[in-house]
């Protein structure tokens, strides 16, 4: 699986509720970092743990990939991508809806899964133009 399908296959997760920790490298020196639309986790730990949260208090995802660009060099990609997410928060009953943007860097790791992410941010894509 080259990067660009672990990215796409990382999204399959994510609307299929799937665990979304095995994307991310086991990172002993908490230089892992994942920036998400209201968060900042850094070191696999807090990663693993804010991800089986979410998975926990989210449902019926929705992730459309509008312009996944990804490059690939020796071991190392990075990617950026227009992604439109929508899921209902499980507590709350509250569907949200943003427009977003994402950007990161994966590692060619040799384990079991070929490619993960070692650092994901994404935010949203609100228009500033006046």
């Amino acid at each position: 699986m080259n990067a660009s399908e672990t990215i796409e296959a990382y999204y399959a997760a994510l609307r299929a509720g799937e665990p979304l920790s095995p994307f991310f490298a086991d990172d002993a020196d908490r230089s892992v970092v994942k920036f998400g639309i209201s968060e900042q986790l850094v070191g696999t730990d807090a990663i693993r743990a804010g991800l089986q949260e979410q998975t926990e208090t989210t449902v019926d995802w929705t992730v459309e990939s509008r312009a996944l660009r990804v490059t690939e060099r020796e071991g190392y990609a990075w990617f950026s991508d227009d992604v439109a997410l929508r899921w209902t928060d499980t507590e709350g009953k509250v569907r949200h809806e943003y427009d977003t943007r994402w950007s990161g860097t994966l590692e060619a790791t040799g384990g079991a899964r070929e490619w993960q992410f070692v650092g994901m941010h994404v935010s949203t894509a609100d228009d500033l133009a006046q």
